[in-house]
């Protein structure tokens, strides 16, 4: 949809995120470049902080107002630790996607506009409360007729409609989003380390994966398939007859609430025993599936208590009850693709042999350095933090003083976000879904530490890596080994060349350049030359006057030489 395009009934919605758009550049624009030039550097950097906290808290007000793509922006933004300050990404951090619930009549028509029939022949009860509201659907309970039970063998599902006209507002505010990246191209101390338009545009996909029904549903099936022979792991199954682009019928999973601690040991389970299957289970989904939920908030994963001495997961004593976990929701889902494996692995190899340079090339290699980074002092952090925590296990990084992680982060937290620093989509993701993870689990067992459950995935990926890494360095040895053998021969070759003459050299292009800074030397004396006679001829108008004019008019003679003398001649 192009800007042109969002001139109907959400026009005014357009202008509104385009105006706060504006005024946020000009303040950028006035503290950032034009302070600067006049010598007042020190006051940007000064108000800095307190001026991105101030822009965070006011696009929380305009994400909440206008709901929509909004409150997802903000989501997004405050995972983007890669590209935005920590002023704005804590500031919006506790953005919550909850607006008021859509009236049930609206609900209504649009869902019995996608099934083609009353709801009253859909299912044979359909709760008018709705379980959960968001800025792009809701969820209500319902059960199924009895035609459509006896066929799937489920009664009571939940149904997720997409909120009227969310189609229109998405496309309204990607346009605008669009027009905004477009606008940050043109400013140079973004468009250096950030690729605004290509930002907007892996929002894009995320988002209309989002509001795209059968796709969920799809992902849905195939995280079942993945944990089909698991007892640890459930999912809800799928209505496919009742499951359209906007509609999206499931079966009703609802359970615990994984954080609900009280309501656990009620039922007899141990939340610590809770923290360390959810670990495994995301580090499954990571390392064995390569097919992750990247959005395991605690409203979206359920505890299912089963019997002690059935299938599911054993509490962490035999007095504890069973229990499985049960995920909902998969709008958001990272994929583990073979080039990200292959980053990962490089990486992974990297940090195992303390080597800085070529930690920055597989940064480099996933895709999260663009090539324009200069990345001389990022090799530099990398040798400082090897030298400090290089070596040690999990275990023992987990008893470094916090403290001192944090005086590293913030002693090079500012030079990485000054890097063209930027996360693909999938790795963005795959972050978010660890760091949920992780304080899922502290929240569950304050003695949880995620590098006790990290560490046996990391052995087992080197593992099942060895063999192609000791192809590759096998492979690396014979090219050097050839290149060895064939080196004399070719020495030899040169030499003989040189004795007969042969060997000629193309000095055109060093010619060039030497002519050029030889033309740019004679600017530079000129216009010294130009200053020093206008500044001496101001200074002598008054007491010498035909002295003072004489060198104001000669001056030109010089300023032309600055601005003619040494221009590229073609050759």
């Amino acid at each position: 949809m192009t800007a042109a395009a969002a001139q109907g009934p959400h026009r005014a919605r357009y202008r509104r995120i385009l105006s706060f758009a504006s005024r946020e550049f000009l303040k950028i624009w006035w503290f950032e470049l034009v302070l600067p030039r006049f010598g007042l550097s020190s006051v940007a950097e000064r108000t800095r902080a307190r001026r991105m906290q101030r822009f965070a808290r006011r696009f929380h007000t305009l994400a909440i107002e206008l709901g929509g793509l909004m409150i997802k922006v903000g989501q997004f933004m405050s995972s983007r630790l890669d590209v935005l300050p920590p002023e704005i990404t804590a500031e919006l951090e506790g953005l919550q996607d909850e607006v008021p619930a859509v009236p049930t009549p609206q609900i209504r028509a649009l869902a019995e506009a996608e099934l083609g029939m009353p709801l009253e022949r859909v299912y044979t009860w359909f709760d008018d409360t709705p379980v959960a509201a968001a800025s792009l659907g809701q969820v209500h309970r319902a059960r199924l007729s009895a035609l459509d039970a006896e066929d799937t063998g489920l009664d009571e599902v939940v149904v997720k409609v997409q909120r009227p006209g969310i189609d229109e507002i998405v496309a309204v505010d990607l346009a605008a989003l669009r027009r905004v990246a477009r606008w940050l191209t043109r400013v140079r101390i973004v468009a250096d380390r950030v690729d605004a338009p290509a930002l907007v545009e892996e929002f894009a996909v995320t988002s209309l994966e989002e509001i795209d029904y059968l796709h969920e549903a799809r992902s849905a099936e195939r995280f079942r398939e993945n944990f089909a022979d698991d007892p640890r792991v459930a999912a809800p199954e799928i209505v496919w007859e009742r499951t359209t682009r906007r509609v999206l019928t499931l079966s009703d999973v609802t359970a615990i609430k994984i954080n609900d601690t009280a309501a656990l040991r009620a039922a007899g389970i141990d939340p610590s025993a809770v923290a360390d299957a959810f670990a495994e289970v995301m580090f499954d989904q990571v390392f064995t599936h390569r097919f992750v939920h990247a959005d395991p908030h605690p409203g979206n994963i359920f505890v299912t208590p089963v019997p002690s001495t059935g299938s599911g997961t054993q509490g962490g004593s035999g007095t504890q009850g069973g229990f499985r976990l049960t995920f909902i929701d998969f709008g958001m889902m990272a994929e583990v693709s073979d080039n990200l494996r292959q980053g990962l692995r490089t990486l992974l190899i990297a940090v195992t042999a303390r080597d800085s340079r070529g930690l920055v090339r597989a940064a480099k290699e996933i895709g999260v350095l663009l090539p324009t980074a200069d990345t001389g002092e990022l090799e530099r952090a990398l040798t400082a933090l090897f030298a400090r925590f290089g070596g040690m296990g999990f275990a023992e990084l987990s008893r470094v003083d916090p403290r001192e992680f944090t005086d590293f982060a913030e002693e090079f937290g500012d030079m990485v976000r000054r890097l063209p620093l930027q996360l693909p989509e999938d790795m963005l993701l795959l972050i978010r879904a660890v760091s949920l993870t992780s304080g899922m689990c502290s929240g569950l067992d304050p003695a949880f530490n995620v590098w006790d459950a990290a560490e046996p995935y990391a052995a087992r990926l080197l593992r099942d890596e060895s063999g192609t890494l000791m192809q590759d360095m096998a492979q690396q040895t014979m090219a050097n080994a050839a290149t060895t053998w064939r080196l004399p021969k070719r020495i030899d070759d040169i030499i003989t060349r040189v004795d007969d003459g042969n060997v000629s050299f193309d000095t055109s292009r060093l010619e060039r350049r030497l002519d050029r800074l030889e033309g740019i030397a004679r600017r530079i004396a000129s216009g010294v030359l130009f200053a020093a006679m206008l500044i001496g001829g101001a200074l002598l108008v008054g007491p010498l006057p035909p002295l003072g004019i004489t060198l104001l008019w000669v001056s030109v003679l010089p300023l032309l030489g600055a601005l003619f003398l040494g221009r590229r001649r073609p050759r």
